[in-house]
């Protein structure tokens, strides 16, 4: 059996970030485990991503209860190659999963209930083959769910010693600033808000969700980053016939890649360009650049992909002129 060791000069690679005002670092670039990490990818390719991710300082592994597909197989996928990679490495590990969206049929396999979310980080420990995780989240809003039993099945899963932190993900303004405040009075803090953002999507600004956290000393992680590929060199000239596009269409389709988009896409790859980097590198930079965002969830489905996407953290800086110039392209 290939006997994996990690590489020893792997924290001089990676920049870390304090987790809003928690005692917590995130990598600057973490590894999402949402597409490439199912039942029908390869097994020996997502070990090669894993290896390549940590040998780069990549400590945090971020997974949900129904990444797939099919619903958990991502994390059974995970908890094999923690197992057979990364027991000696456990505590250099940022281990994360959620729920909140649909796992198994019937009135307790979803949303926001204490029945639903213990009973899912029970299942996910099993997949993980963990004794806990590091962060367990709370994936979506639940309309119908009383918040303050959320946020106490929350708080009972960190006491219990099945999660060391608690955070959320998707939250809006109003519903942010109530679930922290509900935490503190149960001695819990919440850490951090995972939501989706980049040069595409900036919802968390026009929300204020973006300012809510700085104000409340949350942290604020990214995913979709490169806004499922688009932030690339990916659909520069159309749509290869590899693509995610191509391959399902569940999450970005064939209609999203307008010529209006295209001609976006291009004009922010020219900026890159003179900047030194990809597209999908500075994407990152992009996100990363005021320090709101303490770290960028990226997906691989290949190992050299992480190499190339970490030199992003080089370049967070830009010039007034380059701001202004992505603002044009992608206004807020």
């Amino acid at each position: 059996m290939d006997i994996y060791r990690a590489d020893d000069g792997r924290y001089e690679k990676m920049k870390y970030n304090h987790v809003g005002k928690s005692g917590l670092k995130f990598p600057a670039v973490s590894l999402g485990f949402w597409h490439n990490f199912g039942s029908r990818d390869n097994y020996d390719n997502m070990k090669a991503i894993c290896r390549t991710a940590f040998d780069n300082g990549i400590t945090q592994f971020d997974l949900a209860n129904n990444y797939g597909p099919v619903y958990g197989s991502a994390e059974s996928n995970a908890g094999r190659i923690l197992a057979e990679d990364f027991r000696p490495y456990r505590d250099e590990l940022v281990i994360t999963t959620k729920a909140g969206y649909d796992m198994w049929e019937g009135p307790y396999g979803n949303w926001g209930s204490k029945k639903y979310l213990v009973a899912s980080l029970d299942q996910s420990l099993k997949r993980l083959g963990l004794d806990y995780v590091d962060i367990f989240y709370h994936h979506r809003m639940d309309p119908e769910t009383p918040l303050e039993e959320t946020m106490e099945a929350l708080a009972y899963i960190v006491q219990s010693g099945k999660a060391l932190y608690a955070g959320i993900s998707n939250y809006d303004k109003e519903n942010t600033r109530k679930a922290v405040e509900l935490m503190r009075e149960l001695h819990c803090p919440l850490i951090v808000n995972q939501r989706r953002y980049s040069i595409f999507d900036r919802k968390i600004e026009r929300d204020g969700v973006k300012n809510e956290c700085r104000e409340l000393g949350m942290g604020i992680i990214a995913f979709s980053p490169l806004a499922q590929g688009m932030l690339s060199d990916k659909y520069l000239n159309g749509i290869p016939a590899d693509s995610r596009i191509a391959r399902d269409g569940r999450f970005l389709h064939k209609e999203d890649i307008t010529e209006e988009k295209l001609e976006k896409i291009r004009a922010l790859n020219e900026i890159a360009g003179k900047r030194g980097q990809s597209l999908a590198q500075m994407a990152l930079s992009w996100v990363l650049k005021d320090g709101d965002v303490c770290s960028v969830l990226i997906g691989a489905s290949r190992p050299e992909q992480i190499t190339e996407n970490i030199s992003a953290i080089e370049k967070t800086e830009f010039t007034r002129e380059e701001l202004e110039a992505i603002d044009r392209i992608a206004p807020a």
